[in-house]
């Protein structure tokens, strides 16, 4: 009897003790559990983080470039408005409103003065300026614009001379066959200026009126013919007949 209470005894204190250590050991484990949870996390912080700065890099660069877009069409818009000054005063001294070219609403379209034209190419011999500008009305007759353009600005880079009036005008006739409607008005109108009772003064007034109702403003269009009729009453027949077709398309009163 004593020896089965103590086998029973023996075995009680034995599972007592693997229940401890099993406990113990369940411890540890969930311990172990939670110290890699910790770490995972840590890990998905830092992650986040760097993503986070990268962003903030990205953005920065992004308003660097908008800013400097921002600053170049301002820019350009600030170079047309002081040409369309310009113009407006020099007619303002003949005693009318000058024709009101609009101004360019964005960037997309950078616009090129007719002085930055592009340099013509070196001739193998030097030619006299009455050829210069034969060779520039060939090319203008033959839709070759580019060519005429240059032909003209030769000429106009050169020394002052009377060709130079007739140089401005085929300057205004290529940009017009290129459809540079703003540049041409204005290259019209210096022409005009250039020599207000002179030869080519009426035909500049058309292309002026002509050029503005290219770009749709008629009411300046309209300002322009009315200054070619009271300055040239009597103009020759193919400008008179051409006043009249302008004004029907600009609806001039």
């Amino acid at each position: 009897m004593r020896s089965v209470m103590s086998c029973f005894l023996s075995v009680s204190g034995r599972l007592s003790w693997w229940g401890r250590a099993g406990m113990l050991a369940g411890g540890i484990s969930l311990a172990s559990l939670g110290c890699a949870q910790a770490a995972d996390s840590n890990s998905l912080t830092l992650q986040l983080l760097d993503r986070v700065n990268t962003l903030e890099e990205q953005t920065r660069e992004m308003r660097g470039q908008i800013d400097q877009l921002t600053n170049q069409v301002q820019q350009q818009n600030a170079a047309m408005s002081k040409q369309i000054d310009d113009m407006n005063f020099a007619m303002q001294q003949h005693g009318h409103a000058a024709p009101a070219v609009p101004a360019p609403v964005t960037a997309a379209g950078g616009v090129t003065p007719a002085a930055a034209a592009p340099a013509p190419a070196p001739a193998t011999a030097k030619r006299s300026l009455d050829d210069v500008l034969k060779a520039g009305n060939d090319a203008l007759l033959q839709h070759d614009y580019a060519t005429a353009q240059a032909d003209a600005q030769q000429v106009l880079s050169g020394p002052k001379s009377a060709r130079q009036i007739d140089a401005q005008y085929l300057m205004a006739q290529s940009l017009a066959g290129q459809k540079q409607y703003r540049q041409s008005a204005l290259a019209y109108y210096d022409t005009y200026n250039r020599a207000p009772h002179g030869q080519r003064a009426p035909s500049a007034l058309l292309g002026v009126a002509a050029t503005l109702v290219a770009l749709n403003d008629k009411a300046s269009a309209c300002q322009a013919l009315d200054k070619l009729s009271s300055e040239f009453p009597a103009p020759a027949p193919r400008i008179k007949s051409a006043e009249q077709v302008y004004r029907k398309r600009a609806k001039c009163n």
